[in-house]
């Protein structure tokens, strides 16, 4: 995770994934600030992210595949609280 302070949705999103999919490097990063006055931006300063992860869960598995493996780890959130989601899953090695 990155050093700045996680609000409770980063929480939540980190501890989903890390569960889910165990990767081996995870980065949760919070792009909301960057879409203040854009659609689905609510203001509460946690609407918009990209998630970096490494994990052998995605050793064979096509891009679109890796991306419905995190989309159902977070499925709940993305109904109810996240915006956007950017995703860069990766196996190891790559």
């Amino acid at each position: 995770m990155d050093t700045q302070a996680k609000g409770p949705v980063a929480t939540e999103i980190e501890s989903r994934l890390r569960l889910a999919l165990n990767p081996s490097h995870l980065l949760v990063i919070n792009d909301s600030d960057q879409h203040a006055g854009h659609a689905g931006h609510d203001g509460s300063g946690e609407s918009h992210f990209t998630v970096e992860l490494v994990s052998t869960a995605f050793v064979d598995r096509s891009r679109v595949e890796r991306q419905r493996m995190v989309n159902e780890a977070l499925k709940e959130l993305l109904a109810e609280r996240v915006h956007a989601l950017r995703i860069r899953a990766l196996a190891p090695g790559e």
